[in-house]
């Protein structure tokens, strides 16, 4: 089967982590909004917005959902339920960890420039990389702890892994100087982000075009003045 991604075409986003699933597994796909400026919606069934993947008949919206669907077709997923189950919970609570990273340089609203809500972003940003960047690094840490292996189900990369990877691709990018720190204490993850760029097909893509680069569009965003550490609140 051939698939048809469509997703905004000069961002990463949440494209990108169906985009890396994709080119892990040599799949066959068309980026479509790369090649074409038909940015219309189809109306039966109508998802909220991109990304969106058409597969034969199916038209499946929302990354996680995207994901899991492709997951057991690209050998990304267990066959047993419980472990494509498993998966799941991973890659949703990857999703609300993207949402955090977005609300750092966008807390007051998405339709707001980032000029318009830089004061409350710099706020936003010290609880962010203090509290909660370091929760969700503890409990990723955690996880392959438990699952010995190198990935998150343990021996076999999925695309929760490669999702992972996406995340500390990204985070350097942000920011560097706090992430670059808190990265020594979670070597387990570092090393699924070393593991994951180092497959042949994944080492190809990213040296593609095909990879875009991150830029101020997309939701992993650098602004040197937020790449600070804040404090732990004494409520947390």
């Amino acid at each position: 089967m051939r698939y048809k991604l469509y997703y905004w075409p000069g961002i990463q986003g949440r494209g990108e982590f169906v985009r890396l699933a994709l080119e892990y597994a040599d799949a066959d796909y068309v980026d479509v909004l790369r090649h074409s400026k038909d940015f219309s919606l189809p109306k039966n069934p109508a998802p909220f917005a991109l990304p969106y993947l058409v597969a034969g008949k199916l038209v499946i919206s929302h990354t996680a959902s995207i994901l899991q669907y492709l997951g057991p077709r690209l050998g990304l997923a267990p066959k047993a339920e419980a472990g494509r189950l498993w998966v799941h919970q991973l890659q949703l609570t990857i999703a609300d960890w993207l949402v955090e990273v977005h609300d750092v340089h966008h807390p007051i609203g998405s339709g707001l420039y980032y000029e318009e809500q830089k004061r409350e972003a710099k706020r936003r940003a010290g609880d962010f990389l203090a509290v909660r960047l370091p929760k969700y690094l503890g409990y990723f840490e955690d996880v392959l702890r438990r699952a010995p292996g190198g990935y998150l189900l343990g021996k076999t990369c999925g695309y929760a892994d490669l999702s992972l990877f996406q995340m500390v691709a990204g985070l350097r990018y942000a920011f560097p100087v706090v992430f670059g720190r808190l990265e020594k204490r979670h070597a387990r993850i570092a090393e699924v982000h070393e593991r994951v760029a180092s497959r042949p097909r994944l080492a190809a893509y990213l040296a593609s075009a095909r990879r875009i680069p991150f830029n101020r569009q997309g939701i992993f965003r650098h602004y040197p003045e937020l790449d600070l550490p804040g404090k732990k609140s004494k409520k947390t």
